[in-house]
């Protein structure tokens, strides 16, 4: 399977991911709470194990000194705080303005570029090692259900209709092949090494900053524990997955 077969065929997978928003209508309410915390907690470990036992390896491999790479992985963390940023501010600030659903837009448009970067980086390991992209992209695809759940969720209940939702975010998806095929296009003409530590710092801010906070504000210990135990399964697989790649433990 050449790279770009790869990066296509990712990119369509993780557009079709979105359409599992859709389950979140068939479920009650108490069983969908009872979910989206372990497999949040499943993504996080997902996307660390991911960063840790995958791509920052790779890194070392392409002969990257350890400063350039924590250039890249640096980079990739401070872009998604910036987006972020900017998601709550323009949120607060069209709020103010009491403008009709803002959050709905901000969500299409915030998981859009998402998925654009996630895609560029995502190809860019893939360019590299179609192997380990196949990790990245099962990590990324981890953190994709919870969050398209989540998403659709917020759609409906900001009065949206389902099928546009569903289109919607279906569009959204397929920013993940755009990016993809922008890091394919531009391979050609520069070293895309560096998207690797800049995926890596991506992976790391989403499953760190994002999501590990959403699974450790419960006072239960039960909760607590699944929530850890799902984590730990995450980075398990990933770990697993790096094994039965051949790599050295």
């Amino acid at each position: 399977m050449t790279s770009l077969t790869a990066i296509v065929i990712g990119g369509l997978l993780m557009s079709a991911i979105a359409m599992v928003g859709s389950v979140t209508l068939l479920l009650r309410e108490e069983t969908l709470e009872r979910i989206v915390g372990p497999l949040v907690a499943f993504a996080a470990g997902s996307l660390l194990g991911g960063a840790f036992f995958h791509m920052l390896p790779a890194v070392a491999e392409q002969g990257l000194s350890s400063a350039t790479a924590a250039i890249g992985v640096m980079a990739g963390f401070s872009l998604f705080l910036a987006l972020e940023q900017f998601m709550h501010w323009h949120h607060c600030h069209r709020a103010r303005a009491d403008c009709k659903e803002p959050l709905t837009y901000l969500i299409l448009l915030g998981d859009g570029l998402h998925n654009f970067l996630g895609g560029l980086g995502v190809a860019g390991v893939m360019l590299l090692d179609i192997r380990l992209g196949v990790a990245a992209w099962l990590a990324a695809a981890a953190h994709e259900i919870p969050q398209e759940l989540g998403d659709f969720g917020v759609l409906i209940h900001g009065g949206w209709k389902r099928r546009p939702a569903l289109l919607f975010n279906l569009l959204s998806g397929l920013a993940f092949l755009v990016g993809g095929l922008v890091a394919y296009a531009a391979s050609a003409r520069i070293d895309v090494t560096m998207l690797v530590p800049f995926a890596a710092g991506n992976f790391i801010y989403i499953g760190a900053s994002d999501l590990v906070p959403e699974v450790n504000r419960h006072h239960d210990a039960l909760v607590n524990f699944v929530h850890f135990a799902s984590f730990v399964a995450g980075v398990v697989l990933l770990w697993s997955i790096r094994v039965a790649l051949g790599a050295e433990a």
